[in-house]
């Protein structure tokens, strides 16, 4: 039994149970992966790391700044400097800084992830409500978790699987109808690394493609401190994920486009890597989000779900819903208490 339980750890998830946990609710996270952070995704690899997610950090507005800052006084993150390519146009786009970590981007959700209470690796089956008027999560060890708030922040159509079965019982038609509306756009991601010889290399740190193949190719190894050899990260434009999200072996979808990357930036090393690794996000852009921030059902104990497909704007989106989301918790199990907007930061 637990106040308040967050399904994903994700960046929204995390936040969220941060901003609870800190004003003392008893706050439980489970999280269907192996580690902390949904799509900022750090792979481990051989003797490097490669982050096959979310790239860098671009703080815009007072929060995500606020954030930013804060890694960086706490040796999480630190400037990516370098040339930023935009390849249909072949100019270096806008200066402002990006962000990254060294250890890997995934090490940000670590750090939010600090004193939380986490179970990982185990998936949620079944949400009910039970003869308490408790919400029960069944997992898929087969133990059950109760809570008096549940929160999910994962992508909509996951959370969709989790709560269509309540709908015309528990759940109206207009909150699930909410959720059906959501839709994603798919990415494939391909790390490789290269031969410590490998000439030329590029003089830029990343180039963004309007392609059918590429979206975008990131010089990863370059946020690395002594990197032992060139690793490049090159993501998928989501027409080319669509059309390969299926493909049960990635392995040739992922040689098909470190070719195109090797053809249009005129590297032909680019297509003969020591290693590569392929990942499939099925859920990677959310394309029609809410304009919410949160969503919230009308049922007897607070139902609340949240994610950067609450507002569609990525890293400063998740973070702002999963806050938003704490206070909307609060608000119905504390209705004369309000939340600090900035508490979760102050005390990380």
């Amino acid at each position: 039994m637990t106040d308040v339980v967050i399904i994903g750890a994700g960046m929204a998830g995390l936040v969220c149970a941060q901003q609870l946990t800190q004003a003392g609710y008893d706050v439980l996270v489970v999280e269907k992966s192996r580690g902390f952070g949904g799509r900022v995704a750090t792979r481990r690899l051989h003797d490097t790391c490669a982050d096959h997610g979310a790239s860098y950090l671009k703080p815009k507005g007072k929060l995500m700044t606020q954030f930013v800052e804060l890694l960086v006084q706490r040796n999480v993150l630190q400037v990516w400097n370098g040339n930023f390519m935009e390849k249909t146009q072949n100019i270096v786009s806008s200066m402002q800084p990006r962000y990254v970590s060294p250890t890997g981007m995934s090490s940000i959700a670590k750090f939010l992830a600090n004193g939380l209470n986490v179970i990982l690796e185990q998936r949620v089956t079944e949400v009910n409500l039970d003869v308490s008027n408790q919400w029960r999560l069944t997992l898929e060890s087969h133990q059950s978790i109760s809570a008096e708030a549940l929160v999910t922040a994962i992508p909509a159509p996951q959370a969709l699987t989790l709560l269509e079965p309540l709908e015309g019982n528990i759940l109206n038609s207009a909150f699930i109808n909410k959720l059906r509306s959501v839709e994603f756009f798919p990415s494939i991601s391909v790390m490789a690394g290269y031969p410590p010889t490998s000439k030329p290399l590029p003089q830029w740190k990343a180039m963004t493609f309007d392609d059918n193949i590429l979206g975008w190719v990131g010089f990863d190894s370059t946020k690395r401190l002594n990197p032992s050899q060139p690793v490049f990260v090159v993501q998928s434009s989501a027409d080319f994920a669509t059309a390969n999200l299926e493909t049960q072996d990635l392995q040739p979808v992922g040689k098909q486009m470190l070719h195109a990357a090797a053809n249009s930036i005129g590297f032909d090393w680019l297509a003969h890597p020591d290693w590569l690794q392929v990942h499939r996000w099925r859920y990677a852009f959310p394309s029609t989000p809410l304009q919410e921030t949160f969503l919230t059902a009308e049922t007897s104990q607070p139902l609340i779900c949240c994610g950067d497909w609450c507002g569609g704007n990525l890293i400063p989106g998740a973070i702002d819903s999963g806050r938003f989301a704490a206070s909307a918790v609060n608000s119905q199990l504390r209705p004369n208490t309000t939340l600090e907007d900035w508490n979760f930061l102050a005390k990380l």
